[in-house]
């Protein structure tokens, strides 16, 4: 018998225990493992307060902590503090869980029925766990500006700043993002993703995370859920266009166009509305209640990263219209060779046909005698 790998796949090889090899194939397995630890810690008594600091959410300002004896219907709110590294570490190892999910029991099925090359297999792993990641992004964080009334009264935005208290479910919800991003850094180990792929991933999710926690550390966590939900819209919409022509090709057919043009609408679209929010809240909002400085590093953080995104978009826009163009004007060059072809056949009966009766004759008989000797 094999080997177990991550969440039941097997191998028929039984690599040595702690080997790179091992570690990699069972590392799913090894993780569920240590996430146990902590969870059955958090039910003995004399490790529950250990196990709590990484589970449990923490700086609580309710002025009641969560128990049983806390008034039943009362919402608790919490603020940004050191003890949340400990949680995000902690939800990091379950993002870790959740990725050899997906990757085993989804992503790997639809590789193995469309018979990918490794380019295209390593760009539908990354697009298959990156649209699950945004579409619980989308729903999660605009169910949470729902729930705070952000998208009705958009003056809560920075009306009160500093003092900015979160909900169990947008704490959370930042907790979550911050270890998603972190998870993504081992995973190119245990996924062996090839090493020239390694710098643009990890510059992509460091981005990421230190947009995250600046936005959490310096209390901007309200327009930060809004601009982290409407770039999350983009990028669901773009990573859906990107696995359509990864599974069925570039083809340029109706369908084709359509989420193309919805992408390049939706991702415009975004970048305006991130500007125009980033504009009211750090220039207009918080005038006045938070530093000259931290408000003119923000916005200026924000444009430039929307203009970079941009510009990007518009690179690669221009670069696919040029492939594009070549393809087309190959095309002519080919047909344009058959068509000597069909001249030199076109010559032979001509001069078949300058040659005597007789002569006409004997060449057909002469075919039709290579013609019957071909068939038997």
């Amino acid at each position: 018998m094999g080997v177990k790998t991550s969440i039941g796949r097997k191998s028929n090889k039984n690599p040595p225990i702690f080997s790179h090899d091992f570690v990699i194939q069972n590392h799913a397995d090894i993780v569920s493992c240590v996430v146990m630890v902590f969870l059955v810690g958090l039910m003995v008594q004399s490790t529950s307060p250990i196990a709590s600091l990484f589970i449990s959410l923490h700086h609580n300002v309710t002025g009641v902590e969560p128990s049983r004896d806390a008034p039943k219907g009362e919402p608790f709110f919490y603020e940004s503090g050191w003890k949340d590294a400990c949680a995000v570490f902690f939800y990091s190892l379950v993002c870790i869980v959740m990725h050899a999910i997906l990757q085993e029991y989804f992503l790997d099925k639809i590789s193995k029925k469309f018979h990918l090359s490794k380019s295209r297999l390593s760009a539908l792993n990354e697009s298959g766990q990156l649209i699950v990641f945004h579409l619980m992004t989308l729903i999660w964080g605009g169910d949470a500006i729902l729930r705070e009334g952000f998208i009705f009264n958009i003056s809560l935005l920075w009306d009160g700043y500093p003092n900015h208290p979160m909900s169990f479910l947008l704490k959370l919800w930042w907790i979550v993002q911050a270890s998603y991003w972190i998870h993504t850094i081992p995973e190119l180990y245990f996924l062996r993703i090839k090493k020239d792929e390694w710098s643009g991933r990890i510059r992509h999710a460091t981005v990421a995370f230190a947009f995250l926690a600046l936005a959490y550390c310096f209390k901007f966590q309200r327009v930060g859920v809004c601009l982290v939900v409407l770039h999350s819209l983009s990028e669901f919409i773009s990573h859906t266009y990107r696995l359509n022509n990864i599974l069925r090709g570039d083809k340029g057919d109706y369908l084709d166009k359509i989420m193309g043009l919805l992408n390049g609408v939706v991702f415009v679209v975004v970048r305006l509305c991130s500007l125009v929010l980033g504009v009211l809240t750090f220039y207009f909002g918080v005038a006045g209640a938070a530093p000259l400085l931290l408000r003119v590093a923000a916005l200026s953080v924000l444009v430039s990263f929307q203009v970079y995104l941009m510009f990007n978009f518009i690179t690669e826009a221009i670069k696919q219209r040029q492939e594009a163009r070549q393809l087309a004007q190959s095309k002519p060059k080919k047909e344009r060779k058959e068509k000597p072809k069909k001249e030199k056949v076109k010559k032979v009966h001509n001069e078949e046909s300058d040659l005597p009766e007789v002569d006409q004759n004997t060449n057909k008989a002469l075919r039709q005698r290579q013609a019957a000797a071909k068939a038997k």
